[in-house]
């Protein structure tokens, strides 16, 4: 069952996030009376000599349903519904050691465990209140690696037109998967780059919510994306807010990833619809030996209109990286040449 953190470690947290709290907690006693049990959905994570960051999730997921096929269309909505089981003990078995991690009261785990992997991706073990354990990957740096690729999703890989309110509602909870469009490019590009330098981590970092993982995964899939690590976000109420700051999100994850790899440069990968542009250029003047290359991708007219318009920066010029921008991944391909990043 779940166990709730100490008293001392506990936040005062803001009444709708204790209201969605309690609502889970209902629909959690109602599952478990029909019988229903918590499992782990792991996530692709990423790891360096000697240690792994282990991400995944405690739902209880709704009943599979038999009259649909292995390969029909899902729909946004669906991936809603699992139910998150706050507080559970994980147990992360990693080449025959056992490690016991704690979710989040959202169900998330995100926690950095001792490994001793080989490079490239490997797999490990994680179950929850001894049910069958779920296979989980992680793509282990080389220490010999000294280039990587942080790539946006939203605009950047898959159309989306998020900010918006109402298309991002419509593209997460209506539209069928296989009826999202990717960037045209993009996956060549990012195919060509994975494979300019062997061992090269190739990181999805995104605002988009957990629950779309799965989504997300079969979408690059389908549309031969280069397999990578993902970065997502847990969407609802913080401690002291009603909406997690999806700015804050990446700007803490790429600070993170200049300090856990220190001899990796990364080339960052976004688009203009958002706030990307302003992001990667404040990481840049921050980290600058962590930066390789900035590639912006610049929305037509009709995705700036849906998408509220752009949000860049006009000065790159104290940037001290290549900064390219084009409207699809052919263009950035080529400017990516012209200054040697592929």
């Amino acid at each position: 069952m779940p166990q709730r953190p100490p008293l001392a470690t506990r936040k005062r947290i803001h009444w709708v996030a204790r209201l969605e709290r309690r609502f889970h907690g209902w629909r959690e006693r109602v599952a478990r009376r029909t019988g229903r049990a918590p499992r782990v959905v792991p996530f692709p994570g990423y790891g360096g000599d000697g240690w792994i960051r282990v991400v995944g999730r405690v739902l209880i997921l709704p009943p599979l349903s038999t009259k649909r096929g292995r390969d029909a269309g899902v729909r946004g909505w669906r991936a809603f519904l699992g139910i998150p089981v706050a507080f559970s003990t994980v147990t992360v078995t990693i080449a025959g050691r056992t490690h016991e991690v704690a979710a989040d009261r959202g169900g998330v785990i995100d926690a950095v465990l001792p490994a001793d992997l080989a490079p490239g991706w490997q797999t490990f073990q994680m179950s929850v209140e001894n049910g069958e354990p779920a296979e989980a990957s992680v793509f282990v740096v080389d220490p010999d690696v000294r280039f990587g690729i942080v790539c946006d999703v939203d605009d950047t890989v898959m159309v989306t037109a998020l900010p918006r309110p109402l298309l991002a509602a419509w593209n997460s909870f209506v539209v069928n998967e296989h009826a999202r469009q990717p960037v045209p490019g993009m996956a060549v590009l990012l195919e060509r780059l994975a494979k300019r330098t062997p061992g090269t981590p190739m990181i999805y970092l995104s605002t988009g919510a957990w629950n779309v993982a799965p989504t997300l995964t079969r979408f690059l899939h389908r549309n031969l994306f280069p397999r990578g690590s993902m970065l997502l976000t847990d969407w609802g109420p913080t401690h002291d807010r009603w909406f997690r700051s999806g700015r804050e999100h990446k700007e803490t994850n790429l600070r993170r990833l200049a300090e856990e790899f220190p001899h990796v440069q990364w080339l960052l990968i976004g688009d203009d619809g958002q706030h990307d542009d302003e992001i990667y250029t404040t990481f840049t003047s921050e980290h600058p030996d962590a930066v390789a290359g900035v590639a912006i991708r610049r929305l037509t007219a009709t995705e700036a209109v849906l998408a509220g318009g752009r949000q860049y920066v006009d000065d790159h010029s104290a940037a001290g990286v290549p900064w390219v921008t084009a409207h699809d991944g052919a263009g950035l391909a080529q400017r990516l040449e012209k200054v040697n990043l592929l």
